[in-house]
């Protein structure tokens, strides 16, 4: 999956990247899953970079589901979906394949001699299924806000904007409104133009954590209640 619109966002990474050739100390990609159900992480590298996983592997649910896999030593970028409801081998999954997904952009390439810069987003343009946080670890420097979207978005999605499941049992996708998802999410990319309130200048992470369904995550339904679903705001570095 990879349609227009989530591509746009990226665009201005690419071009930064673009201009540096200095190889990058690998960087770890991690991915915990501490939803209540299992999931099927999709890796897709944008054109031209190579593949870092075979996308075959299932993350149990429960914060059972741990891996990490290494980036390139050099300019890498790409998208990372959690795929639910799979079978087969994940041949045929429920979401993650096609929209309405919640994806994982990240770049990670040098820039000098001595840092290493990482940039990151979770982008609904192209709608929700799995909560998704990405926090940088082990970082060298700069601001590394955590960003993403830890509602579960499918609780209160708008009933035309609903994607059921296998013989219409539960919301396993939501495709919208933008202004629906930027309310509870602010820390996420809803439109082609959008980017996130918080700066972001984030040197040498060691690790680039995505984490399913983490901690914070709160019922999208119950917002009204004076929760602060999309409130992720602590930054791991900032020096």
């Amino acid at each position: 999956m990879a349609p227009g619109t989530t591509k746009l966002l990226f665009l201005g990474i690419l071009a930064l990247a673009a201009s540096s050739s200095t190889p990058a100390a690998a960087t770890t990609l991690t991915l915990h899953n501490l939803c209540p159900y299992p999931v099927w992480p999709l890796i897709t590298p944008n054109t031209g970079f190579p593949s870092v996983s075979d996308n075959t592997g299932r993350l149990d649910g429960g914060g059972r589901g741990l891996v990490s896999f290494h980036f390139p030593p050099s300019f890498w970028a790409g998208r990372v979906v959690a795929r639910t409801g799979c079978s087969s081998g994940a041949s045929r999954c429920e979401t993650g394949v096609s929209p309405p997904a919640t994806v994982v952009q990240l770049a990670v390439h040098a820039e000098g001699q001595q840092q290493d810069l990482a940039a990151y987003s979770v982008s609904l343009v192209d709608g929700f299924n799995v909560p998704a946080v990405v926090s940088p670890q082990a970082v060298g420097g700069g601001q590394c806000p955590a960003l993403g979207c830890a509602a579960d978005l499918n609780a209160g999605c708008p009933r035309e904007q609903r994607v059921a499941g296998r013989g219409g049992a539960g919301v396993v996708a939501c495709r919208g409104p933008a202004v629906y998802f930027k309310e509870l999410c602010p820390l996420t990319r809803t439109t082609p133009a959008d980017v996130e309130p918080v700066p972001q200048r984030c040197f040498g992470p060691g690790e680039l954590k995505i984490v399913f369904c983490q901690s914070a995550m709160v019922n999208a339904a119950a917002a009204g209640d004076g929760g602060e679903a999309g409130g992720i705001r602590t930054v791991v570095a900032d020096n």
